[in-house]
């Protein structure tokens, strides 16, 4: 099969295509013919060199998002070939994973696909809404709260405002201006644009400070100045946490393999509640191009790639 792969660190130039031997799944694994998997920031971590240097592997592959029909079935495993499913692979050191024609997973990192939803936007939901709906988790904020999302029309951002919105908070979303009626039809109740002062344009919403902030867009201290005395700052990024002070507390989030969450999300995106959004598509075999496009930025919506 093929796979698209990293074999020395450098930038997306770095993103190979490889013929490699096809997956075969162990007990409780299922193998996953790959219908699109999705790009992500994690990815440009593995080529840029955030996870180490390649000396003692061949390759790594590449890809944590994927949304594809069931292959093949190890002993110990119920569900059936042909099945639509959805998945985050979160390992990130493993030969091959989801940007490849097949995948081998293990059953805590599946889940059902949305029905009726094409598998190009399914792929979109894996990864970031279990950080968005985590991340939420570690901000337990009381009905009629105040909740700011950094980067709040991104692919975590916005998971995270439509999640909140079920959880009867209200949200100080900040985009770009051109993001304020996409983010006000996701359940904003207030918009600061990107091009604010972050404190100052949410003190001036929510005086004294919102009770949280959920850091999509890794802005550190700016971000955490935006919160109320006490209050809580949750960050994606282990890399960009500020200092605490003024007694905030200061999380940071990562998502891993739960199978129960996935298909908790995937229902939610079955029914409208959450919104998957694919910004642009690219065949495998256009994999480095694809991870330039990542690089530069920009885009709503998730890049993904179809076998």
């Amino acid at each position: 099969m093929r796979a698209a792969v990293v074999k020395k660190i450098g930038g997306p130039e770095a993103v190979e295509i490889v013929e490699v031997p096809l997956p075969e799944p162990g007990p409780f694994e299922v193998r996953v013919k790959v219908a699109a998997a999705g790009l992500n920031p994690a990815d440009a971590a593995v080529w840029g060199g955030f996870f180490g240097p390649l000396d003692e592997v061949e390759y790594i592959g590449l890809g944590l998002d994927a949304a594809g029909t069931i292959d093949a079935v190890g002993t110990g495993v119920l569900l059936k070939v042909g099945t639509p499913v959805i998945v985050f692979d979160a390992p990130v050191v493993r030969p091959t994973k989801a940007q490849a024609e097949y995948l081998v997973t293990d059953l805590n990192s599946i889940a059902p696909a949305p029905e009726g939803m094409a598998l190009t936007l399914a792929a979109t939901i894996p990864l970031n809404a279990m950080t968005a709906s985590l991340a939420l988790d570690h901000l337990p904020l009381p009905p009629r709260g105040t909740l700011l999302v950094t980067g709040a029309a991104g692919a975590v951002g916005g998971y995270a405002v439509e999640l909140a919105r079920t959880r009867g908070v209200r949200i100080v979303a900040q985009g770009r201006p051109e993001d304020e009626e996409f983010l006000r039809d996701r359940g904003a109740t207030w918009f600061v644009s990107r091009d604010e002062e972050l404190s100052a344009a949410v003190r001036r919403l929510v005086p004294e400070g919102v009770d949280g902030v959920l850091d999509a867009a890794a802005l550190g201290a700016p971000a955490l100045a935006a919160v109320r005395d006490g209050g809580i700052y949750v960050s994606v990024r282990v890399d960009v946490l500020p200092a605490p002070e003024r007694g905030v507390v200061v999380r940071h989030t990562f998502a891993g393999p739960d199978a129960t969450r996935l298909a908790y999300l995937s229902a939610l995106a079955e029914v409208g509640v959450l919104t998957p959004r694919v910004g642009q598509i690219y065949s495998l075999s256009q994999a480095a191009e694809a991870h330039a496009r990542l690089a530069r930025g920009g885009l709503r919506g998730r890049i993904v790639l179809v076998p």
